[in-house]
C-alpha cells in the first residue's frame, strides 16, 4: 500500500512540504493586515502563544490520524468508524481543500500577473487588472497548471522535491526585502508598531482574530495534514515534525511583517490598510522607492512562491482521496481535479467586475461577506468550512477515535512526547473544541 500511495523520502522533506502547505498568502497577505488591525506587537504576542497553546497541539492531531491510518481524511474516517457519518467529516474536507484551491488559484494569479508589472516600472490600476476577463482567466489558468504539474509528479518526486526548492527560495526572497525595508529612512517607526507591545491594546476582539488567524495559517480544518501525515514513516517523530511545522510558519508571518510595516511607515501609510494592501497600496508604494521596479518585482515573485507552496497542497487533498478511495491513477487524476478546480473558479475570476452577476452574487449577507463570488466563496470555504471541519475533527480526535488512541500514536517514534502526553490529552478534549466553537460563533458576529 505504501509504495502505491508513495510517501515522503526524508523528514527535511516531510516538514518542509507540509511548512509549504501552512506557509501561504494566509502569512504575507492576510497576517499583515490583521495585525494592523488589532494594534500591531500586542497581537503578535497573543497570535504566537495561541498558534502553540492550540494550533500546535491540534496540529499533532491531524497528523497522528493521518499516520495511523496511512490514509487521506475520508478513509481515515473510515479505519476508524466504519460506516458511520464521520465519513462525511472527511469528504466536507475534500470539498473544502478544494473550494479554497478554486478562489485561492484566482489571487496566486494576480500575484503572478503583478509580478510582470512591478518589472515593467508600471502596476497600473489594481481594479481595472481584476476585472480584464481574458487576463484573469489565463493567470487562473496558469496557477492551476503549475500546480497540477507539481502535484502529477507524486509525493516524493512532485511534492516533496519542490518544496525543498521552493521554501529556501522563499525565504531567501524574503531576507533581501527585509534588509531593504528596515534601511528605509523611516522605517524605525513601523518597527516599533511591529515589534514593541502597547498590552492596553489587547481585548477580547485581538483574541479572536489571533485565534481565527492561527487556524486560517496553519491550514488547519480540511483534513491536510491529515493526508501528509499519511505519508510519514511510523519511525518519525510527528511530535518535533509538528514544532518544526509551526515554528516555520510562525517565522514566515513574522518575517512578513517584517517586510510590510517597515515599508508602510516609511511611507507615511496606514497600517490598518487592509486586504488591498499587497494589490494597492504596496505597489504605489514600491514605484516611490530607490530600486522600486526590481524590488517590488520580487515581492510579488515572494507572493506567488508562497501561494504555489499552499496550491500544492489544497490539490493534493481531493487526489489523495481519489487515489485511495477509487483507485484512479494518480497521473491521470491529478488533471482531472486540477480542471474542476480550474472550472470552479472561473466565477470568482470574473467577480471582481469582469461580470455583473458574479461581481453581485450576494446570496451571503453583506454582514459576514462582500456580494462578489471571491469573497462568498473564501467565506463559506475559507472560514466557515474550514472552522466547522476543525471543531468536528477534534470531536472526532479526542472522543470518537480518542485522545488517548491519538496520544499513543504521537508518542510512538517521540523521546519527548510522553512529558506532555496527559496535556495533550486535556487540550485535544475540552479545550481545542471549545476554542473552534468561539471561532465559529465570531465568524457569525456573536461577539460583536
Amino acid at each position: 500500500m505504501q509504495s502505491h500511495r508513495g510517501e515522503w523520502s526524508s523528514k527535511i522533506g516531510f516538514i518542509l512540504a507540509a511548512s509549504g502547505s501552512a506557509i501561504g498568502l494566509g502569512n504575507i497577505w492576510r497576517y499583515p493586515y490583521i495585525v494592523g488591525k488589532n494594534g500591531g506587537a500586542a497581537f503578535v504576542i497573543i497570535y504566537l502563544l495561541i498558534v502553540v497553546i492550540i494550533g500546535l497541539p491540534y496540529m499533532l492531531g491531524e497528523l497522528a490520524l493521518g499516520r495511523s491510518s496511512q490514509k487521506n481524511p475520508v478513509g481515515a474516517i473510515g479505519a476508524i468508524k466504519p460506516g458511520s457519518w464521520w465519513k462525511g467529516v472527511g469528504y466536507l474536507g475534500v470539498l473544502t481543500g478544494l473550494g479554497i484551491l478554486s478562489f485561492y488559484g484566482v489571487i496566486a494569479g494576480w500575484t503572478v500577473g503583478y509580478v510582470f508589472k512591478m518589472f515593467s516600472g508600471a502596476p497600473g490600476n489594481f481594479a481595472a487588472f481584476i476585472s480584464e476577463p481574458v487576463q484573469v482567466t489565463l493567470l487562473l489558468a496558469f496557477f492551476i497548471f503549475i500546480t497540477a504539474a507539481i502535484v502529477h509528479g507524486g509525493v516524493s518526486g512532485g511534492i516533496e522535491r519542490w518544496s525543498k526548492i521552493l521554501m529556501p527560495i522563499m525565504f531567501v526572497l524574503m531576507v533581501i526585502l527585509i534588509i531593504y525595508a528596515v534601511s528605509l529612512p523611516g522605517s524605525g517607526a513601523g518597527l516599533r508598531f511591529y515589534l514593541m507591545p502597547d498590552f492596553s491594546k489587547i481585548d477580547g476582539n485581538v483574541i479572536l482574530a489571533a485565534l481565527g488567524q492561527a487556524f486560517f495559517s496553519l491550514s488547519l480544518g480540511m483534513g491536510l495534514m491529515i493526508t501528509y501525515g499519511s505519508y510519514v514513516t511510523k519511525s518519525d517523530d510527528l511530535f518535533s515534525s509538528a514544532g518544526y511545522i509551526v515554528f516555520f510558519d510562525s517565522l514566515i508571518a513574522i518575517m512578513s511583517g517584517l517586510i510590510i510595516f517597515p515599508a508602510l511607515f516609511a511611507s507615511g501609510q496606514d497600517p490598518e490598510a487592509g486586504a488591498k494592501l499587497v494589490f494597492v497600496v504596496f505597489p504605489e508604494l514600491f514605484m516611490n522607492m530607490p530600486f522600486g521596479a526590481i524590488i517590488g518585482g520580487i515581492f510579488f515573485i515572494l507572493l506567488s512562491v508562497a501561494a504555489l507552496t499552499s496550491t500544492i497542497s489544497l490539490l493534493e487533498v481531493p487526489v489523495a482521496f481519489l487515489v485511495d478511495e477509487k483507485k484512479f491513477h494518480r497521473k491521470q487524476i491529478v488533471w482531472v481535479v486540477a480542471g474542476i478546480a480550474f472550472l470552479l473558479g472561473l466565477p470568482s475570476a470574473l467577480s471582481q467586475g469582469a461580470n455583473e452577476f458574479f461581481s453581485n452574487f450576494g446570496l451571503i449577507p453583506e454582514r459576514l461577506a462582500d456580494p462578489d463570488f471571491l469573497s462568498q466563496m473564501s467565506f463559506v470555504f475559507g472560514d466557515f468550512s474550514l472552522a466547522f471541519g476543525a471543531l468536528l475533527l477534534s470531536i472526532f480526535i479526542g472522543w470518537v477515535w480518542g485522545a488517548k488512541a491519538a496520544a499513543a500514536e504521537i508518542a510512538q517514534g517521540s523521546r519527548f512526547f510522553g512529558k506532555v502526553f496527559n496535556i495533550w490529552v486535556i487540550m485535544m478534549r475540552y479545550v481545542i473544541p471549545l476554542s473552534i466553537f468561539i471561532i465559529l460563533l465570531n465568524l457569525f458576529g456573536l461577539f460583536n
